[in-house]
């Protein structure tokens, strides 16, 4: 099982990024899958979800309205669209599988993770 982040990028204020978390080794439809994110200093901390087949998907408030959170089966992808960004959005951000139907956003329920992409929101 492999998972690999890639989109990452400096950014300014306001501004767009998505990130992919490209998987191999697994049938990705079988998998939840979650984004997560950690800052400097801080515990790393769920940001979005979506559940395995049938694509349902869960945001933690403060992503609510400006990620985005989707998936593409067929080549083994799961992507998250950020709009609005805003400086506290800085962090590393990482995607963890599950082999289960449904996803949360707590990182102790996920088995298998990517190494993360920096993603940096700054004028």
């Amino acid at each position: 099982v492999q998972l690999v982040e890639s989109g990452g990028a400096l950014v300014q204020p306001g501004g767009s990024l998505r990130l992919s978390c490209a998987a191999s080794g697994f049938t990705l439809a079988n998998y939840a899958i979650g984004w997560f994110r950690q800052a400097p200093g801080k515990d790393r901390e769920g940001v979005s979800c979506i559940s395995a087949s049938d694509g349902r998907t869960d945001y933690t408030d403060s992503q609510k309205g400006r990620f985005i959170i989707s998936r593409d089966n067929v080549n083994n992808t799961v992507y998250l669209q950020m709009n609005s960004l805003i400086p506290e959005d800085t962090a590393v951000y990482s995607c963890a599988a599950k082999f289960a139907y449904y996803c949360s956003v707590s990182p102790a329920d996920y088995d298998y993770w990517g190494q993360g992409t920096q993603v940096t929101v700054s004028s």
